[in-house]
């Protein structure tokens, strides 16, 4: 027995001593392979997955390595039958291949019968299957290379792809050289997605994911076709790509509800291409309007459905997509490990955070004890409609006016969820408000002003989730949300982490309803932030109100 932070258990699950001098040596070192699960104040709950693991396998972490973290900083023995299983479960990557055979075309390939075997039986894997060639290798449809790697990750067998890409239309890209650099890590994401083929790269909120996208691009040289999560997200990929590369104005289209523009490098939103006339899908057909080399999706983790489906059909395209966080609440994560590719890269937060890179952020959650009135009204609401009781208070609002005044020299970020509290926030704070009906021309207008100070409070509904760079902005206070999403509060505070001018740290506020669903959520959501080292303190309201409180 050795005094390590880890207890590992045979249940796959891992406790991890956040008071231990090494707890935060132990996290980063689990974090490639191992998902946070809770996160109460000192012992934190992570657990192992087949995905985490193939994940890992994929970017290059062996079974070797990632048993030695574990009797590394265990406690106590680590069961035996765990380590064997984490061996064999890693060991399933790989197994099966595809590859680009000279006479037949695509092929799957194994050199463990048994395995191919088993595959072949199963009914979702027939109608993908061509000629059976060998003992070790069958014929794949061509168009069904994505679709086989979805039935054989759900089979429990996920396939390396070694069938290659195809080229693309060549267009030459390339970076600046004058102004500014690739930073390390952005460079080594680019080449790490750069020789696997295809994949996804995880960095924070203000790391510069775009600045990654432009380095794939240069190392593609050839057409690129980026999906974005809004119209404001397409033009600031735009005026990056504009500032960093030798692209020029009229190389770069945009395909949005607003343009309808097809050029060597077209940036569209996941709105116009998820928009159905008649039933149809119209605007899916952009993915064949040119020969893409390269395929770049912004957000990955919200891919919609139908652009999953359509990336299936898609897979000789090189695919990159750029995320803060591979959690999807809908549980696809196996359908981008499957479709766009496995991990590539991923840095953690903490450590772009010492680099300098993002700004140090201070998470506090501050709690509200509802009036008698509120509380009644809560109490005998239909379930569902709890949290929208709960989240809306005026005392709520009373505290975020508190906060607001007590920031008012800061640029200050309110971060709602429902449409109305966001109009009475916007009119109690006397701050204009940027809604889902916001023309994209205003949002952009007080976007700008934001940025340059003339406005110092912002009043947001989820559509500043995604993509918007406001460096200036140092403080969010978060006010409702949806619901349990540890997505979003990663978004949320990704808003406030790009480096301050000043060196100014961020802080964020997550306003919560004592005592209501309000708090299971916010335990929930702040999970994934816990995984990458961010604690939160908890303050009463009362405090705050009476201003003994630490804000």
């Amino acid at each position: 027995m050795t005094d390590g932070p880890l207890i590992v258990q045979s249940d796959k699950t891992i406790l991890l001593d956040t008071d231990h001098a090494l707890a935060g040596e132990c996290r980063r070192a689990i974090a490639p392979f191992a998902e946070l699960e809770r996160a109460p104040e000192h012992m934190h709950t992570y657990r192992l997955t087949p995905l985490g693991l193939w994940n890992a396998r994929a970017a290059g972490h062996d079974a070797e390595q990632v048993i030695d973290i574990l009797i590394r900083y265990s406690r106590y023995a680590v069961p035996h039958a765990l380590l064997v299983d984490i061996a064999d479960t890693m060991s399933r990557y790989g197994r099966l291949r595809l590859e680009a055979h000279p006479v037949h075309g695509l092929v799957l390939v194994s050199n463990d019968r048994a395995v191919l075997e088993e595959v072949l039986r199963s009914k979702k894997m027939v109608p993908l299957m061509g000629a059976r060639i060998d003992h070790e290798m069958v014929a794949v449809h061509p168009s069904e290379r994505g679709h086989v790697k979805q039935v054989l990750l759900r089979l429990g067998w996920p396939a390396e792809d070694f069938a290659g890409y195809v080229d693309g239309e060549a267009h030459p890209i390339s970076l600046k050289e004058e102004g500014w650099k690739l930073r390390d890590y952005q460079k080594h994401a680019a080449e790490n997605f750069w020789h696997g083929g295809s994949g996804v790269v995880v960095l924070p909120c203000g790391a510069g994911k775009t600045m990654v996208g432009a380095a794939a691009m240069a190392l593609a040289q050839a057409t690129t076709l980026i999906l974005v999560t809004n119209t404001v997200a397409a033009r600031q990929w735009r005026d990056e790509l504009l500032k960093r590369t030798n692209l020029t104005d009229e190389e770069i289209g945009e395909y949005s509800g607003a343009k309808k523009e097809i050029r060597p490098v077209t940036i569209a939103t996941y709105q116009v291409m998820t928009t159905k006339r008649k039933g149809v899908y119209a605007h899916l057909e952009l993915f064949d309007s040119r020969d893409w080399g390269l395929i770049i999706y912004d957000e990955v983790h919200l891919l919609p459905a139908p652009i999953f489906r359509f990336t299936a059909d898609i897979q000789s395209r090189r695919r990159l997509g750029l995320t803060a966080t591979l959690i999807r609440e809908d549980g696809h994560e196996g359908d981008v490990f499957s479709l766009i590719g496995p991990k590539r890269y991923d840095a953690p937060w903490k450590e772009i955070e010492a680099q300098g890179y993002i700004a140090p952020a201070d998470c506090v959650e501050v709690r509200v004890t509802l009036t008698d009135a509120e509380r009644l009204l809560y109490a005998t609401a239909e379930p569902e409609e709890r949290y929208r009781y709960c989240a809306t208070t005026q005392t709520k609002s009373r505290l975020v006016e508190s906060l607001a005044r007590h920031h008012a020299n800061d640029q200050v970020l309110v971060i709602a969820q429902y449409i109305d509290q966001i109009d009475e926030l916007g009119e109690r704070l006397g701050a204009p408000i940027i809604k889902g009906e916001t023309p994209v021309k205003e949002r952009e207008r007080l976007f700008q002003l934001f940025r340059t100070g003339e406005v110092k409070c912002l009043v947001v509904s989820k559509v500043a989730n995604f993509s918007i760079d406001l460096p200036e902005a140092s403080i969010a206070i978060q006010v409702s949300g949806s619901f349990g999403s540890r997505q979003e509060e990663a978004q949320r505070l990704g808003r406030i982490l790009r480096p301050k001018a000043d060196g100014r740290s961020a802080r964020f506020y997550s306003v919560v309803a004592r005592d209501t669903v309000d708090q299971d959520f916010a335990a929930h959501r702040q999970r994934f932030l816990a995984e990458q080292g961010y604690a939160y303190r908890i303050v009463d309201a009362d405090d705050v109100f009476s201003g003994t409180a630490e804000i």
